[in-house]
């Protein structure tokens, strides 16, 4: 008893067993997303001027480029999983869910790659 009924067993109606572990995620990169971001954004406002020579200074440190980098990889993480449940829910056809899901993480490993590439150049003195 408490099974579902008998037809939807047959049609294998039901939990798939796998949101806890997506819904679990999104909340960790949202819990990430938000100690970063207030660790990032009370070290920008501590820094003694805004110009580029300055931030260019305090990313070339190890820590900030660490946490920038670690930030630009939970947002994209988390913007991927938002996304992914949204396409899933609102796009029924499958060619075009799968259209839209490979578009989804191109552009979120695109995004994700070219940003860490940027801190990365910056914070190794690449950047003129």
């Amino acid at each position: 008893m408490g099974n579902g009924t008998s037809i939807g067993k047959v049609r294998g109606l039901g939990s798939a067993h796998h949101g806890a572990h997506h819904w679990l995620l999104q909340r960790f990169t949202a819990i990430g997303n938000l100690v970063l971001g207030l660790f990032l954004a009370i070290s920008l406002a501590l820094l003694p001027g805004y110009d580029f020579a300055t931030v260019k200074a305090w990313i070339s440190e190890p820590l900030p480029a660490t946490a920038v980098a670690l930030f630009v990889i939970s947002a994209f993480w988390h913007a991927r999983l938002g996304l992914q449940v949204l396409v899933e829910d609102y796009v029924h056809i499958p060619g075009n869910k799968f259209a839209a899901l490979a578009a989804l993480n191109l552009a979120a490993v695109g995004g994700a790659g070219f940003a860490l590439f940027s801190i990365v150049r910056l914070a190794l003195g690449g950047a003129a």
